[in-house]
């Protein structure tokens, strides 16, 4: 588990059962945040001559109330499936590895309080290894995610999720389901490093101050900072990946990095931040409150 602690005290089946079903449950409480955060962050400037020239979403809430008034409150859950598809997987393995990669990294004999640089290490390597693995699952999320209202008779590009898995092979080649890694790499390591060593860090210190036990309490103030730490390292990673993933044009990491800040200033890079901070900090509450209940009850029923 995410703690202080050099040693799990449950299976490695047990915790990825654990992490898989806190990161599922938190992906469904927060997803309408999420759809929001792509529809800002894939929004451009409007070009002079575009009619009135203002942009179509302002604001997290301002965003979700457009989105549901003209597409349905639905929509919001826009990509949920490949969104649990993602969570199962990538969930699972970045938290449930994290442990057992620390351990690797410190040592079997080691004694004492992990050091934050090799916390950092071990979310990097985690978070790197399971979105390699989970690639398809996000990119399919985000397509599903882009698509707005379209105009009558208009048909739309996939029926499902599962429908854009087939097609996007189909039509791009089994390759292009990896489209994005290079970024989605990037982004996933640093803000899987932030947030679980952040927390891990957190929960570690705040444990020390007299007065203060590993509750719930606890494990809320951990988790809004692993979320404000996350996004604030991520934001402009998140960025390019989100614009890559929604529009093909870009020729690579390089081209839509230098394309968004010529285009749309620097401050692109962090667009959407609040809702992705109301994203990330809800999510991190949810999911590390249900991981650290979803593991005590595993506890219990492998030590019965």
């Amino acid at each position: 588990m995410v703690s202080g602690d050099s040693k799990s005290d449950i299976s490695f089946p047990g915790i990825f059962a654990s992490s898989a079903f806190a990161a599922c449950f938190a992906e469904v409480c927060t997803i309408p945040l999420d759809t929001a955060k792509v529809r800002l962050q894939l929004q451009k400037k409007a070009v002079a001559g575009d009619g009135i020239g203002l942009p179509k979403y302002k604001g997290m809430l301002g965003t979700v109330a457009t989105i549901a008034r003209e597409e349905g409150l639905a929509s919001l859950w826009k990509g949920i499936v490949p969104g649990l598809h993602r969570q199962c997987l990538f969930g699972g393995l970045r938290i449930g590895l994290y442990e057992p990669i620390k351990n690797l990294y410190v040592g079997e004999n080691f004694v004492g309080d992990v050091p934050l640089t090799t916390k950092i290490l071990a979310g990097l390597t985690t978070g790197a290894v399971a979105i390699s693995v989970a690639n398809p699952t996000d990119l399919v999320k985000v397509r599903l995610q882009a698509e707005g209202k379209l105009a009558p008779g208009v048909p739309r590009r996939y029926s499902g999720a599962l429908n854009a898995y087939s097609t996007i092979a189909r039509q791009e080649g089994i390759r292009a389901l990896w489209t994005g890694l290079g970024p989605n790499i990037a982004r996933n390591a640093i803000i899987n490093a932030a947030e679980l060593a952040s927390y891990d860090q957190v929960k570690q210190t705040i444990l020390k101050i007299p007065g203060f036990t590993d509750n719930v309490f606890t494990h809320l103030l951990s988790g809004l900072g692993a979320g404000f730490v996350a996004v604030c390292v991520g934001s402009p990673v998140d960025v390019v990946k989100s614009r890559m993933m929604g529009d093909p044009s870009y020729k690579g990491t390089i081209d839509c990095f230098v394309k968004t800040l010529k285009n749309d200033g620097p401050f692109a890079f962090y667009k959407g931040f609040i809702p992705n901070f109301g994203r990330l900090g809800s999510w991190n509450v949810i999911m590390f409150l249900t991981l650290e209940q979803a593991k005590k009850f595993v506890k219990s029923i492998e030590s019965a």
